[in-house]
């Protein structure tokens, strides 16, 4: 519903006041005609001719008087003793006055009494009045309230911006809190500085900078960022989303952006907090008067329109974050709105320690944990990933009856949130373990054999909640930030072994490899595309990310014949990788027999335990009992087409 779309030329025709108090006027003569005199009726009984008639025989009846067709009596009422007004109908009885006469009744007046004017004027005029003021306003917070006047994001509420305010670091939140963000905290600093101590930057001629944005992926902790500028700061800190500011008339955006910003003002210095900017806050596309952006336009005008009227110097600092950067109007980002843009990426290998650190102050651990092992394996881990981590293992500990947290409890933890837990009430048959086995041990095989060290930190069989059958934890010795043209090929050649091995041993394939296949396709493409690894096209961009902080988009910017050669390449690539696993475990594949018999035997062994038997000797008894094993289940494989 779009109020503002009106047909030019025609305008809503809206009625006088003195029209409804006309209406009302009226309702109030008609009570006074048909309900008042009934009002007063009701203290006069009816009854019928004969029930006077014998009342007047038994000489129960004291006065009476004809009156426009209606005779009223006063009668005394046998069992109280109390005398009633009746009122029945006039007949053609030229008896009755003889009749009264003899029974001794009085001829006088016997009409009710007529009220004063005072309760006359009360009931007339004041009680409908005062009926209808009541109702009046009744039904108006009645109808406000149902369309969300005084509520959060109301539509009655007539531009209340409804941000939450946290006066003198409620939040409790410091910097010592946020840990992994070293570079945003440093940024951020100068900010509480400013704030703290104005005058420092104003005797040098600097102004602070009106806005930061934020930017990263989900879960890093940009809200908890601004949270903790606050809390260092000491001063009232608005939070609100940028959804808070759609509502469902047009202009109520705009209103609330501008009341926000004059209670800004008005409690400065203080810190505006906008999560989710790109809600409000996207590239205009010229379509605004169409109606379907209308809303959202008017809104980000008056956005720039405060951020360029306010004074910074008063301590208005605007912060906002968001994980689309790319999506926001230029307008929005240019020196004087928002000067900083201040990037809030995954944490680094100590980033994830530190924040690992701080999550685990919040619960009991054992002194053996190392939370280097457990930020290595933890790689690309946002913050409120590892604080799951962190969670998780506390959860572990519980369950098992302990009153601390251990390393294995973390491990585990790792492993739940990457491939889910472990899903007990899937079996697998022999047949299938097998596969698994061999599949796995294909991955680490391969790996080791290229890279000369131990290229896994855990290889298991057990079936995940996520759909995995089996996987193999690889951690990075080091923090690496660039790849090789090699590693790439190389960690194509590695995702690739799962299936090189069930080719070899089983003569058959499986979809266990449908990840692997993804995941090396995914690279391959990247090497053509956009990392300039490929002979043929060079260093040329064929495509474009869009939503990098969001999973990254990507789409080709090449012509058809172009996308058809960069497909022949892709293929063409994972097909040498193909071919180099399958030549690398046809090389070892006495041991390919014997870590996958000690795999299916242990269902989980650790990255040591496979480089120990990789660098044993051959065992070629393990090898034969392997392969006895797997000649007995190869035609039933073969049969089912796994």
């Amino acid at each position: 519903m779009n109020l503002g779309d009106k047909k030019p030329g025609k305008t809503p025709t809206k009625r006088p006041l003195y029209v409804y108090y006309i209406i009302v006027g009226v309702i109030i003569v008609l009570l006074n005609i048909l309900v008042v005199p009934a009002i007063q009726e009701r203290s006069i009984e009816k009854t019928d001719y004969s029930t006077f008639i014998k009342s007047v025989e038994k000489g129960n009846v004291t006065r009476a008087t004809i009156e426009e067709g209606y005779i009223y009596y006063e009668v005394k009422s046998p069992k109280t003793g109390n005398t009633l007004t009746c009122k029945t109908v006039q007949m053609d009885d030229p008896d009755l006055v003889n009749r009264l006469l003899e029974a001794d009744v009085v001829m006088d007046e016997v009409l009710p009494e007529s009220p004063s004017i005072f309760f006359t004027l009360i009931l007339s005029y004041v009680i409908p009045i005062g009926i209808f003021i009541f109702l009046g306003r009744w039904l108006s917070r009645k109808m406000m309230s149902s369309m969300g006047n005084g509520g959060p994001g109301g539509a009655m509420s007539f531009g209340k911006s409804n941000a939450k305010v946290y006066v003198k670091s409620s939040t409790g939140i410091k910097f010592s809190d946020v840990a992994g963000e070293d570079e945003a905290k440093e940024l951020l600093t100068e900010i509480v500085d400013y704030l703290h101590n104005p005058q420092k930057y104003t005797e040098i001629g600097a102004s602070m900078p009106k806005g930061a944005l934020l930017v990263g992926p989900p879960g890093t902790g940009k809200t908890l960022l601004a949270k903790a500028v606050a809390g260092e700061a000491e001063v009232p800190f608005f939070s609100i989303s940028g959804s808070d500011f759609v509502e469902m008339f047009v202009g109520m955006g705009a209103a609330k952006v501008r009341d926000l910003f004059k209670q800004a003002n008005e409690k400065a210095p203080c810190i505006v907090f906008i999560d989710e900017i790109d809600t409000i806050g996207k590239k205009r596309d010229g379509a605004g008067f169409s109606g379907g952006n209308d809303e959202r336009e008017q809104t980000l005008n008056q956005l720039l329109t405060e951020m360029d009227g306010f004074d910074g110097s008063k301590g208005v600092v605007i912060l906002a974050a968001t994980n689309r950067p790319d999506s926001l109007d230029p307008a929005l980002l240019r020196p004087g709105r928002f000067d900083r843009r201040i990037p809030v990426e995954l944490p680094d290998l100590q980033g994830r320690e530190e924040i690992l650190k701080v999550h685990a102050k919040k619960i009991k651990i054992a002194d053996t944990v190392r939370f280097d092992e457990i930020a290595k394996a933890a790689a690309g881990a946002s913050g409120a990933e590892l604080a799951n981590i962190v969670n998780e293992a506390a959860l572990r500990a519980v369950r098992d009856g302990r009153k601390f947290a251990t390393q294995a409890d973390f491990e585990e933890s790792i492993e739940v949130v990457i491939a889910g837990y472990q899903k007990k009430n899937r079996v697998l048959s022999n047949k299938e373990k097998l596969i698994v086995s061999y599949h796995e041990i294909g991955h680490a095989l391969v790996a080791a054999k290229q890279t000369e060290s131990a290229p896994v930190h855990k290889i298991t069989i057990i079936p995940r909640t996520s759909g995995a059958l089996g996987y193999t934890m690889q951690i990075e010795e080091d923090q690496r930030f660039l790849m090789s043209r090699d590693e790439a090929f190389n960690k194509i050649v590695t995702l690739t072994g799962g299936r090189a091995a069930e080719e070899l041993i089983f003569h058959s394939i499986t979809t266990g490899a449908s990840n692997d296949i993804e995941q090396a396709t995914r690279i391959a493409r990247a090497m053509v595309t956009r990392f300039g690894m490929s002979e043929q096209f060079g260093m040329v961009a064929l495509e474009t990310v869009s939503n990098q902080y969001l999973g990254g988009d990507a789409s080709l910017a090449c012509s058809e014949h172009t996308a058809m050669r960069i497909d022949e390449e892709v293929i063409d690539t994972v097909r040498q990788a193909h071919d180099k696993a399958c030549q690398i475990l046809k090389e070892n594949e006495e041991k390919l027999h014997e870590l996958a018999a000690y795999l299916l035997e242990k269902e989980t062994i650790t990255g040591e335990e496979f480089m120990e038997i990789l660098k044993k000797e051959n065992l070629e008894t393990a090898g034969a009992d392997t392969e006895e094993k797997v000649e007995g289940d190869h035609a039933e494989i073969q049969n089912d087409g796994q």
